[in-house]
C-alpha cells in the first residue's frame, strides 16, 4: 500500500468507538428494571404492613395487660367487701339482743342496783351488753349515737318534730333506737326525735 492512499476507516473500529461512547442497551434495561421491579414495591409494601401489624398487636397486647390487671383488682376489691361484709346478716340479728340488753339496763331503777340480792345479776346483764358491744365493734360494727348532733337523712331516721326552744332546730334531741355501721355502710339507722323551733 501506498503512504499517499486513503482508506476507508474500518467499520469494526468505529462501532468500538461508538460501543465506548453511548451506554450499553443492556445496562439502561437493568436500571430501567431495577426502578420498577415490582418485588422491590412489594418488600417495602410487607415492611409497612407488617410494621402496622405490630403496632397493632402491641396495642392489643398493652390493653389486654390493663383489663386483666382491672379485672384482678376488681376481684381483689369484691373479696375484700365480701370478708368485710359477710357478717352484715348476723350482726342484723345480734342488734335485737343488744337492743334488749339494753332495755333491760334501762328499766332497772337506782333502788334496784343497790339492792344486793339483784346487784349481781344486773352487772352480769351490764358486762355482758357492754361485751357484746366490744365483739360488734371488733367486727366492724359500731354504734350511732347521734344525740345533740345535727339530723343527717343519711345515718338518722326521724320518727317525730320536738319543739324545743334550747336546742338547735335540726338537731337531734331524742334517741328511740341505736343506729349502727358495718365498714363504711350503714346497718341500721338511729330512729330519732328531732328539734324544732316553738310555733
Amino acid at each position: 500500500m501506498h503512504q499517499g492512499d486513503k482508506r476507508e476507516p474500518r467499520l469494526d473500529t468505529l462501532n468500538a468507538a461508538n460501543d465506548s461512547a453511548a451506554p450499553d442497551e443492556d445496562d439502561v434495561s437493568d436500571e430501567v428494571a431495577q426502578e420498577t421491579d415490582p418485588s422491590a414495591f412489594d418488600a417495602l409494601d410487607r415492611q409497612t404492613v407488617l410494621e402496622a401489624q405490630v403496632a397493632d398487636l402491641t396495642d392489643r397486647l398493652l390493653r389486654a395487660a390493663a383489663e386483666t390487671e382491672n379485672i384482678r383488682k376488681r376481684a381483689e376489691r369484691e373479696r375484700d367487701e365480701t370478708r368485710k361484709y359477710a357478717v352484715t346478716r348476723f350482726a342484723e340479728d345480734m342488734l335485737g339482743v343488744a337492743d334488749n340488753m339494753a332495755r333491760a339496763l334501762e328499766a332497772v331503777d337506782d333502788k334496784l342496783r343497790h339492792d344486793e340480792a339483784l346487784k349481781g345479776l344486773i352487772d352480769g346483764v351490764d358486762l355482758t351488753a357492754k361485751e357484746l358491744a366490744s365483739v360488734l365493734e371488733r367486727h366492724g360494727i359500731k354504734q350511732i349515737d347521734p344525740a345533740g348532733e345535727k339530723f343527717d337523712p343519711n345515718l338518722h331516721q326521724a320518727m317525730f318534730e320536738i319543739e324545743d326552744a334550747e336546742a338547735e332546730p335540726g338537731s337531734v334531741v331524742k334517741v328511740l333506737r341505736t343506729g349502727y355501721t358495718i365498714g363504711d355502710r350503714l346497718l341500721r339507722p338511729a330512729m330519732v326525735g328531732v328539734a324544732k323551733k316553738p310555733a
